[in-house]
């Protein structure tokens, strides 16, 4: 798994966006990991599902309405990753207003959760392999502080939580 000091995997996520800008078309757009983390300082969270009730009632919202904080304490990108595709993404993104504050990033086929070792098998519920429930920051593409719930819950990766360790 993961850990503290670990560089993030070089996996390629997905994005799908409302309004094409500079250089992004609608979507879905490649987005390399290890590439746009690159020089960064990334709030990174990870969630078992888009539309999900923890995760959009609880987890996503937080760091939403955080989001300034988050970029006066020095991080210039939060990003929400799922095991889901960048359409289901984007849609959960606008219906959130997550829009030019947190990037929601479509790991389809779980690469990115099985390459860090963060995953949840949730078959028994129908769901299939999923990605944990987490928060990390990324400096540079390293990972300096990794919250894993190790299970699923919501005990320890919220926004506030992960901001707190970012001002300490």
């Amino acid at each position: 798994m993961i850990k503290v000091g670990d560089a993030v995997p070089a996996v390629t996520l997905f994005e799908y966006i409302d309004v094409p800008t500079e250089g992004c078309a609608l979507g879905p757009n490649p987005v390399a990991v290890a590439q746009a983390s690159a020089g960064k300082t990334i709030a990174l969270f990870g969630v078992p599902g888009a539309f999900t009730p923890t995760c959009s009632e609880r987890h996503a919202p937080g760091y939403i309405e955080q989001v300034e904080a988050f970029k006066a304490a020095g991080v210039d990108e939060v990003w929400c990753v799922s095991v889901n595709d960048a359409f289901v993404m984007g849609a959960w993104a606008r219906q959130l207003g997550a829009a030019g504050k947190v990037r929601f990033l479509a790991d389809g086929s779980a690469d990115f959760a099985k390459a860090t070792g963060l995953t949840l098998d949730l078959t028994a519920k129908g769901l299939g392999l999923r990605s944990g429930r987490y928060s990390m920051l990324l400096k540079d593409g390293v990972v300096s502080v990794l919250n894993d719930e190790e299970g699923g819950g919501y005990g320890v990766s919220s926004a506030d939580t992960l901001l707190g360790q970012l001002k300490a």
